[in-house]
């Protein structure tokens, strides 16, 4: 059951929580806008797609992305704020301990937690695809339509090769299926042309098929072959924020499906995936750190709180930036690049708490 200090404290921090990413993230959109008016304008972007695909999905994403940031001044200013009218000496007085303190805390921390893994699995990735097209279009195109020498696992005795393809034209040049028995080639399909024909349907154009049996070869021609393979052309183009735009069930069968192919630039998207399951836990590490820094009422009031919650709310971002790219470009796993930040600033949030005033 809910008593009334943790009602108080609860819609204190978020309301200050909300409060803040509104304030922020208003600033944020003005920014930006400043930045990019020349290219709407200049590529005639139609104002409802501005608000509606652009600036509607634009908020969400930075919102979350630094949520901890929110956090940290949310829990300091609010924990600043009840030292400073001392209120939390007359909480101490009356028997409450510190312990009993943090229990509103960690239910706000909880409620931040979950918001924070529904909006990065399930709400922001279709919104990031519509802002990145919007993109695309108006601002500055960053993805591929061609693909070259692309190789890949289908299955697991087939390799599907292809020397150029044009996803517009939904067609391509130069390819080849290999089906091998253990380590021996068993047969092979060369095609001049291919074409997708949706679905797992693809056509071969001008194929030539050479079927192995020791020592001999069957040699079998033809004009078109349809063939069914697991195999849809998204699975040749990895773009920058790709990852982004997969909800998690898509993200982890993406993920199992590449490297089943043996395909290895897929590090992106399992930090991606990692991500997803720390960044929540975030919210519960910095609320810690806050009360445990701010809960005691000092000389030179809330300031000195509010200053040391921002640098320590971007340095666990800092942090959580330098480990994905130590993981990205380095032989570091993607599940300890995302989880470092969270064991060090756990860490500091164990012993902060141990020392906080009692």
């Amino acid at each position: 059951m809910l008593k009334k200090l943790d009602i108080y404290i609860i819609r204190k921090f978020l309301g200050t929580f909300f409060l803040s990413i509104v304030l922020i993230i208003s600033i944020a959109v003005v920014f930006d806008i400043t930045e990019k008016i020349d290219d709407f304008m200049e590529n005639n972007a139609p104002l409802k797609a501005i608000i509606l695909d652009y600036y509607v999905n634009f908020i969400p994403y930075y919102a979350n992305l630094f949520s901890p940031v929110f956090v940290f001044i949310s829990v300091i200013f609010v924990t600043s704020k009840l030292a400073d009218n001392s209120e939390i000496i007359a909480m101490f007085s009356s028997g409450i301990s510190f312990h009993r303190l943090m229990r509103p805390y960690m239910i706000s921390a909880a409620i931040i937690a979950l918001l924070t893994f529904y909006l990065s699995s399930y709400v922001i990735p279709p919104a990031n695809k519509e802002r990145i097209d919007f993109q695309e279009v108006y601002v500055k195109k960053k993805k591929k339509d061609q693909a070259i020498k692309i190789r890949l696992w289908v299955t697991d005795t087939e390799v599907f090769s292809i020397d150029y393809y044009d996803k517009r034209g939904q067609s391509g040049r130069r390819a080849s299926i290999d089906e091998f028995n253990g380590k021996t080639l068993k047969s092979r399909i060369i095609a001049h042309d291919v074409e997708w024909m949706g679905e797992d349907n693809w056509r071969l154009l001008d194929y030539t098929k050479r079927e192995f049996d020791g020592l001999y070869e069957h040699l079998t021609r033809g004009d078109t072959m349809n063939l069914k393979l697991n195999l849809i052309p998204d699975d040749f183009f990895v773009f920058a924020g790709m990852q982004e735009q997969m909800s998690t069930p898509e993200l982890k069968k993406y993920i199992e499906r590449q490297k089943s192919r043996g395909i290895g630039n897929i590090k992106d998207f399992e930090i991606e995936y990692s991500r997803r399951f720390s960044f929540p836990f975030a919210a519960f590490i910095l609320t810690i750190i806050g009360v445990s820094l701010s809960s005691k009422k000092i000389k030179g009031g809330m300031g000195i709180n509010l200053g040391i919650g921002i640098a320590l709310s971007l340095l666990y971002i800092l942090f959580f930036s330098i480990s994905s790219t130590f993981a990205v470009n380095g032989n570091f796993s993607p599940a300890m690049a995302v989880w470092l930040p969270n064991i060090i600033f756990g860490l500091i949030a164990v012993v902060l708490y141990v020392r906080a005033p009692k």
